[in-house]
């Protein structure tokens, strides 16, 4: 079987390639094609990316092409990860949010509109191309952020065969069974992507959430970091996703990035472009350590700054700068990728597994429509996604639920009708903008920047 990765350029490819050489005799991939248009990431993130899947299963075979055609002929399944505009697109929707004191991270509020601006129909395209080239009804493992308001995009235009993917659930789930020691324990999630909450934790049948709640490292090692205990208790012992920090904590993130010479758009240009400059200097075919320990190091500052510039925090936990050969060595840790897979490996086996997906509600929470798309915990098995039945769902948490669905569901038609009114309106409706005329005019500056991928929009 073949599986394409689109945008596989970009600078998490090598991990990518690692989780996908590890699963693919599990799963049944054969082959898998990295393609992308920006020719000199592929050659050197993509060419890395090869590498690692050679050390690791020479047997699987891996090749790199600009075309998606060829990426996507008789594939059985497809990854998307994309990013349209690249980094100088995620500097400019930041700073034109923050420049009228609103958060402009790249996926919630202000930042993912503008995200989605470029990211939906870049998308569509793709999708278009999997029906021409692709094996029929090949699933679509979304990655491209804001995922969750893409996949809805996607799905409401009709292809059904595409998943959302984040791997912040899976990585929290990681921290906390790292830190008890239960690895088989399991947990229900439920809202929407970057907006979540996680709760019901099992292990060896019994619910241990009280436990975890109390255990001594959890607001230290953990991405409950962020947040305050009497937060938690408020949100009726529901541990929220990290990314419910810049709700909780709005003016406070906006202040932070404010007082900094550098919005974390603008750090990562910096570190990639470094990062460029140095590999244009490397010979990756003949002094691949040094190539590998180069991207190492540089994708470490990415890592151990994470979410340090919007609460001043810095992880704990040190990204580490591993050889190669040491790197294939570490045990798969629950990535993009390795969710993917483990769907894949479910539908072909009909061995069950669980995941967190965004999907169609299709019932999992009364208070949305069936096709919104959600963020929820699923069973995946020979006949696919099966969202878990969320009940009882605090009135905090619908409301602010309901408020970004809407968000999400104007964004989208705003979008796909060229609707300047409906895309003003999201942007009043979103509890991280709640303006009239700051709506009026982002909708503008992102709309005007972005004409090429929307169209123009009429008054």
């Amino acid at each position: 079987m073949k599986l394409a990765v689109l945008g596989g350029g970009g600078v998490r490819s090598p991990f990518l390639a690692k989780s996908i050489a590890l699963g693919a005799a599990d799963t049944g991939i054969t082959e898998t094609v990295f393609m992308d248009i920006d020719e000199e990431k592929l050659y050197i993130y993509g060419k890395i990316a090869k590498r690692i899947s050679q050390m690791i299963n020479p047997e699987l075979k891996f090749s790199l092409t600009t075309d998606a055609k060829e990426a996507l002929k008789d594939a059985d399944f497809v990854i998307t990860t994309i990013r349209a505009e690249g980094d100088k697109g995620r500097v400019f929707d930041e700073r034109t949010a923050l420049d009228l004191g609103v958060l402009g991270q790249e996926t919630t509020g202000a930042g993912g509109f503008a995200m989605a601006l470029r990211s939906i129909h870049t998308l569509i395209d793709y999708c278009e191309q999997t029906k021409l080239y692709a094996k029929p009804g090949a699933p679509i493992f979304n990655f491209t952020n804001p995922s969750g308001l893409v996949t809805q995009a996607l799905r409401t235009m009709g292809y059904n065969n595409v998943y959302g993917v984040c791997d912040a659930p899976s990585g929290f789930l990681r921290q906390l069974r790292e830190m008890t020691g239960y690895k088989d324990m399991t947990f229900k999630c439920f809202g929407l992507n970057h907006l979540s909450w996680f709760g019901e934790f099992i292990h060896d049948g019994k619910d241990v959430t009280a436990e975890l709640l109390k255990h001594p490292d959890i607001y230290r090692t953990t991405e409950l970091r962020l947040f305050p205990e009497k937060l938690v208790e408020l949100s009726d012992n529901l541990m929220p996703n990290e990314y419910l920090y810049f709700y909780h904590y709005r003016d406070k993130a906006v202040g932070s990035i404010l007082s900094g010479a550098k919005t974390r758009g603008e750090t990562i240009m910096e570190i990639n472009e470094h990062m460029l400059q140095e590999m244009r200097t490397i010979d990756i075919d003949n002094d691949f350590e040094k190539a590998f320990h180069c991207f190492m190091e540089h994708y470490a500052m990415r890592e151990n700054s994470y979410f340090s510039i919007e609460t001043g925090k810095m992880r704990e936990e040190k990204f580490p700068v591993p050889t190669a050969e040491d790197y294939i060595k570490q045990p798969e840790n629950g990535s993009y990728a390795a969710v993917a897979l483990d769907f894949i490996k479910a539908v072909n086996s009909g061995k069950s597994v669980r995941m967190v997906l965004s999907i169609p509600n299709e019932g999992a929470m009364d208070f949305l429509e069936d096709t919104d798309v959600v963020e929820v915990s699923c069973t995946i098995d020979k006949d696919g996604a099966h969202p878990d039945k969320i009940e009882n769902v605090p009135e905090m948490q619908k409301n602010l639920i309901r408020a970004v669905k809407h968000y999400e569901n104007l964004t989208v038609e705003a979008i796909m009708e060229k609707n300047k009114a409906k895309a003003i309106k999201a942007l009043t409706v979103h509890p991280l903008v709640c303006s009239y005329p700051i709506a009026c005019e982002l909708v503008d500056k992102y709309s005007a920047e972005y004409e090429k991928y929307i169209g123009k929009w009429e008054d």
